[in-house]
């Protein structure tokens, strides 16, 4: 009887230091590999004064890159973001011939190497290309332009709604939807009214990830790009740059703004979805 209230007495003391021993080992990975990072990029940025901040982004080649960066950013968030939907949608609620193989294709921009995916564009859109004669014809510069450059982002972003939003709609079923159909509700009225307010939520991370993606990819738009100051430089690219040239820091401020881009989106996400969720309680 004694050796039994020895053994529990001892259990919840061990399980707060197994919780302990557990949320000391997190912290210590967060902090080493996320946290330390950061707090270097912030130290390195701004070592020199504060005035470099306003050199830094009054140099022309700074600005343009920003603004290629978000050109390329936008338009692949709102491509990924409509078709993503879309495909999420078809892969939970269909069945058809090839779906398991599609629904493996769309976790290949994960394990395929952003420099491998740039290497394919050459190989698809390059001189002497299969698709080359075509877009030469009509006077389209597909490579070492714009258009390679959006193309190789949304194929590097294109698994992160699907993979967000999939989930959700297995986990929610299909009760509602079938309901709103026996009031009379057609196929589109279903979809806006009923299921894309049920995954909002996933779509919201989804576009986030696919957004903080685009932003920071570098492999395969410096493939596809020639990295062409002035023209074809995009932020990241101009952070390969100034590191080379050994402007080390206005490379980590761009960095800095990119980052805080990222997680900022990601922060007002989680704030509005935290905010939901305690009204509808």
């Amino acid at each position: 009887m004694s050796t039994a209230s020895h053994v529990i007495g001892k259990s919840p003391v061990r399980g707060k230091l197994i919780r302990w021993a557990l949320l000391a080992a997190a912290l210590a990975y967060v902090g080493i590999l996320l946290i330390a990072p950061f707090a270097g990029i912030v130290y390195t940025a701004f070592r020199e004064g504060l005035a470099v901040i306003g050199e830094t982004f009054s140099q022309p080649d700074v600005r343009h890159a920003y603004q290629l960066t978000g050109v390329i950013t936008l338009t692949t968030v709102i491509i990924t973001t409509t078709l993503g939907l879309l495909t999420a949608y078809v892969l939970v609620r269909h069945d058809f011939p090839g779906r398991r193989f599609m629904n493996a294709m769309v976790e290949l921009p994960l394990a395929v190497s952003p420099v491998t995916v740039g290497l394919m564009a050459v190989l698809i859109f390059g001189r002497g290309a299969i698709l080359e004669p075509f877009f030469s014809a009509r006077g389209i510069q597909v490579i070492f332009a714009l258009p390679s450059m959006v193309i190789v982002t949304i194929f590097i972003c294109i698994p992160f709604v699907i993979r967000e939003v999939g989930p959700v709609l297995e986990e929610l079923g299909t009760a509602e939807e079938e309901a709103a159909r026996t009031l009379g509700a057609d196929a589109w009225q279903t979809f806006f009214r009923v299921t894309l307010p049920n995954v909002r939520w996933g779509l919201a991370y989804g576009t986030a990830l696919a957004t903080a993606r685009a932003l920071g990819e570098i492999g395969a738009v410096l493939i596809v790009s020639g990295a062409l100051q002035g023209q074809t430089e995009t932020a990241t690219l101009y952070i390969l740059r100034a590191l080379e040239e050994r402007q080390e820091a206005q490379g980590y401020i761009v960095a800095l703004s990119l980052a805080a881009i990222s997680i900022f989106l990601l922060i007002g996400i989680e704030t509005l979805k935290h905010g939901r969720s305690k009204e509808a309680t």
